[in-house]
């Protein structure tokens, strides 16, 4: 098999595990702070938090955040395997 075929199936692999979920989800997508929530409730009904946010972001602001802790962790992932792959190289070249 070669290298182009490979990559082609790793290709359609990778679309097929991003569209199969979408398609064939019965439930809402949801946020796990509601869900915890609610199993809380089910548990004990009377239970009272004993801590609360200082603030509360705008639930826009809180989408750039994550958004930015996303691409910050990509960013540090890809620097690394880039590093690895170099330091590779390199030590292939001297051998």
């Amino acid at each position: 098999m070669t290298l182009r075929m490979k990559n082609l199936l790793l290709l359609v692999a990778v679309i097929l595990l991003a569209i199969i979920p979408l398609l064939f989800v019965n439930g809402d997508f949801g946020g796990a702070d509601n869900a915890a929530e609610q199993a809380i409730s089910a548990i004990k009904p009377d239970y009272q938090p004993w801590a609360s946010s200082l603030f509360k972001l705008p639930s826009e602001t809180e989408s750039m955040l994550f958004a930015l802790q996303a691409a910050l962790g990509a960013g540090f992932i890809g620097y690394a395997i880039g590093w690895f792959k170099g330091k590779s190289s390199k030590n292939n070249r001297n051998d």
